[in-house]
């Protein structure tokens, strides 16, 4: 953590924006200087993550509108998949040949070379196994049973490597180790590097990394030779050690970089309550060409107290430099009730999305960012100087309503050469056209139908069109579960220049009640990949009948309780000290005292009108005695009975 301002970089705004602009032609030209098609290497399509393959020719609106366009292939998995797939066109597989191959990372640790056309799987290899979910603080399960390779891997083509970091149990102990993987046979090409770190503390103590409170959720990285990895926490508990960090490998031997990035230096707080996790429900820190890293915090102290440049970064969109020694860009809101000191009080993360960079844009004064959290303001940002070096003097050119979103923003040029940006928050898709001038601004122009979703608002889009031509462009998306007895999840796609639906279809289960499926569809080559719990779907038009997804067993995930504990889910109807009123499923009241949680630092902190869950023992009284309190989904068809 960089602990004195006088270490801030400048850099040159002029060389920032050819780099964009070379960006933005990478972007249009990516597709065609790939062997045979295109090629789907990192997280969201590329660096700046905009979702936006401009090369596809075959999936156009009146093809995914029509019948033809259906499910070939269900390929069965050894686990759940958190990580976006990858795609490599004319890929060399040991002993298989050449293929057209879709590679997907499984929480079990495995990696799967998967033919693209057919599903049958070329290769597969596990690195060992996975920690469970009650190895981890106070039994989280916002995620599956295991956790594995949660991130999405990275590909750098000219080597033929694949880099990803894998979560393995020896000895009982939670380990994380980056690997960079022999695409063509599934191995290691050279010896895994374990993940440590530390950094200094405003006091000037020693803060060492620890995996066992540290979950590698954002997708990996790969820039100007570096990898780079976000570090939250899991479910927000252990909140007095985990603190978020952004880290750095060398590209080729795997050696960790000089600096890093602790987003919470703090030595105290009020409540010794830390975080400033780098999570961003799974989307990967961008990159522009010159180096420098963009990714968003979360939430800390429940105080709303914390804030500090240099020793805590929470609730900001936050820009370092390469090598991670310099504190180059910090746009932190403020406000009564959207700025990061009401934020961390109800925990309600800006760092729930990630941060999207636009393409150059003709006429704009700077280069452009957006970013877009729980509470649902989109904002779009100077990337150039992302500093509101006083809170209220932020540098926003604008603030529009994108919905409360656990997702992440899309980008696309329509036909007028002008950009857009996809928000789908609060589980609709809105396509806002990008005007530019002296005081740049969003406007909205479409919206979608309602997509299904019981759990955290917001979905995952990508964009395909055959570049600027009109009436080829669709909007991808994959609604989350609305119950978890099966758990279905559904592909849509959208005609994005009206928002019609063109297509909705089952696309696999998410049986995790607990879990947001951030699950990130993935077009290329007319072909549309959705991986899933135990599943990868392709779809395509095709005239052959249409393939139904393979049967999957929907496992249990409790926490086993102790004697004498019970776990209950409500509603959160009032909050007087340390007590909340709690109405349950069935209408009746309980009182909840969540000191105990508190104390053991294992309590994500209640909201009105909000959902929870508690583990505890009931007092004589009635009231629960809760030792942990978890965030719950809003519905109760997301509910496991109460026990």
């Amino acid at each position: 953590m960089i602990t004195t301002a006088s270490r801030r970089r400048c850099f040159t705004s002029s060389l920032w924006r050819a780099s964009l602009a070379t960006a933005a032609a990478l972007i249009a030209a990516a597709a065609h200087a790939a062997p045979g098609g295109t090629r789907v290497v990192t997280y969201h399509y590329d660096n700046l993550r905009t979702g936006w393959n401009a090369a596809e020719r075959e999936l156009t609106p009146s093809v995914v509108g029509s019948s033809q366009f259906k499910m070939v292939a269900s390929t069965p998995l050894d686990d759940l998949v958190h990580a976006q797939p990858l795609v490599m066109t004319h890929q060399h597989i040991q002993g298989h040949g050449i293929h057209d191959v879709v590679y997907v990372a499984t929480e079990s640790n495995t990696l799967y070379a998967i033919d693209a056309a057919t599903g049958a799987v070329l290769k597969s290899h596990n690195f060992g196994p996975p920690v469970p979910y009650t190895g981890l603080p106070n039994q989280c399960t916002n995620n599956g049973p295991n956790l594995g390779i949660t991130s999405t891997p990275v590909i750098l083509q000219v080597t033929g490597k694949i880099y990803l970091m894998t979560y393995t149990f020896p000895d009982f102990v939670p380990t994380y180790q980056l690997h960079q993987v022999d695409l063509a046979t599934l191995e290691d090409a050279i010896a895994p590097v374990t993940v440590t770190a530390s950094a200094k503390l405003s006091d000037g103590s020693t803060y060492k990394f620890d995996a066992s409170v540290s979950r590698q959720r954002p997708a990996l990285l790969l820039s100007n030779g570096n990898v780079y990895a976000g570090f939250g926490s899991f479910c927000d508990s252990a909140a007095d050690r985990s603190r978020g960090w952004m880290l750095g490998f060398s590209g080729d031997d795997l050696s960790p970089l000089s600096g890093n990035e602790l987003a919470n230096a703090r030595t105290r707080s009020p409540n010794m309550y830390f975080l400033s996790s780098v999570w961003m429900s799974g989307a990967g820190p961008a990159a522009s060409l010159d180096g420098h890293v963009y990714f968003v915090t979360g939430n800390s102290d429940f105080s709303g107290t914390t804030f500090r440049r240099f020793h805590n970064i929470e609730e900001s969109v936050v820009q370092v430099s390469d090598d991670l020694l310099d504190l180059d860009g910090l746009f932190t809101p403020d406000g009564p009730t959207d700025g990061w000191s009401a934020l961390d009080k109800v925990d309600n993360d800006f760092g729930s999305g990630g941060v999207m960079l636009l393409p150059a844009q003709k006429g704009a004064p700077s280069n452009l960012a957006v970013a877009l959290g729980k509470v649902g303001k989109m904002y779009l940002l100077n990337a150039d100087d992302l500093d509101n070096h006083a809170h209220g003097d932020a540098k926003a050119y604008d603030i529009v309503d994108g919905g409360a979103c656990w997702c992440a923003e899309s980008y696309f040029q329509g036909p007028d050469g002008v950009g857009r940006v996809i928000s789908s928050g609060d589980n609709v898709i809105h396509v806002w056209k990008v005007a530019t001038g002296a005081a740049p601004k969003l406007t909205k122009e479409i919206e979608s139908a309602r997509i299904d979703n019981g759990q955290d608002p917001g979905v995952f889009t990508w964009v395909s069109s055959d570049g600027r031509k009109p009436g080829t462009a669709v909007i991808w998306a994959v609604g989350r579960p609305v119950d978890f007895q099966p758990g279905k999840i559904e592909l849509y796609a959208f005609d994005a220049a009206s928002g019609a639906t063109l297509f909705t279809g089952d696309a696999g289960t998410w049986p995790f009640p607990d879990n947001n499926a951030t699950v990130m569809p993935v077009v290329a080559n007319g072909k549309v990949f959705v991986a899933s719990y135990k599943t990868l779907a392709i779809f395509a038009a095709s005239g052959a009948p249409a393939r139904q997804l393979h049967a999957v067993l929907s496992p249990a995930l409790r926490a086993p309780l102790g004697a004498g504990e019970h776990e209950i889910y409500g509603t959160v109807r009032g909050i007087q000290g340390p007590v909340v009123a709690l109405r349950k499923r069935d209408g009746s009241m309980v009182s909840v005292d969540v000191s105990g949680a508190e104390a053991r630092h294992a309590k994500a902190q209640p909201q009105i009108g909000k959902a929870l869950v508690a583990r505890g023992k009931y007092l004589s009284s009635g009231a629960l005695a809760a030792d942990v309190v978890l965030h719950a989904k809003s519905s109760p068809a997301m509910w496991y009975p109460d026990r």
